[in-house]
């Protein structure tokens, strides 16, 4: 039987983890496993928060009270690493510690997990920037050591981020490589 329709018949027509009854797609967890265990039948607003994790609508996520009970590996996976990552709303960080993964489950679930001690640079809304990322300013900024004033609302793109400092980040602004700390821009979408 095909892994589609072994998924749809696990299914019964509604999302894996939200129960929603919109079109439904075979979603892959990875590291991808083989079989119906490593694959989840999921609706398109699941799928696309799970692609673009910084546009995650937080309360969408609630529905992972009733999924992380899943016996399905896949869906214990993505719970956890949904949960995982809204951690500092409160309430995930809470059904964190009631769920329950056997040990084969958790390390595939922590196998994307970045390095503990990598340096992870944030935006002002607590945004994870990667190097090339466009931000803006959110506050006028002196740039010391010359007269230039860099003013809110500047987009400043192909942004580099300091290895050593979660803090600091460098661009240009009007033609002038500065530093910028991490705490006066946000993303830009």
């Amino acid at each position: 039987m095909k892994l589609e329709k072994v998924l749809e018949k696990r299914a019964d027509g509604h999302c894996e983890l939200c129960k929603s009854d919109a079109v439904l797609e075979v979603y892959q967890v990875p590291p991808i496993k083989e079989g119906a265990a490593g694959a989840a039948m999921i609706c398109g607003n699941c799928r696309y928060q799970i692609d673009h994790p910084d546009e995650m609508d937080v309360n969408h996520w609630r529905c992972l009270n009733d999924s992380m009970w899943s016996e399905v590996p896949a869906i214990q996976v993505i719970a956890w690493r949904t949960l995982h990552q809204l951690r500092a709303e409160g309430w995930p960080q809470d059904l964190l510690d009631m769920m329950y993964l056997e040990d084969e489950v958790a390390a595939w679930a922590k196998a994307l997990e970045p390095d503990e001690d990598a340096v992870i640079h944030l935006d002002s809304n607590g945004v994870q920037l990667k190097a090339g990322d466009t931000v803006i300013l959110i506050k006028d900024l002196n740039v010391k050591g010359s007269s230039l004033v860099a003013k809110r609302g500047v987009a400043v793109r192909r942004i580099s981020l300091d290895p050593n400092n979660a803090e600091y980040i460098e661009g240009k602004v009007d033609g002038q490589h500065i530093v910028i700390l991490t705490k006066y821009v946000k993303k830009a979408k």
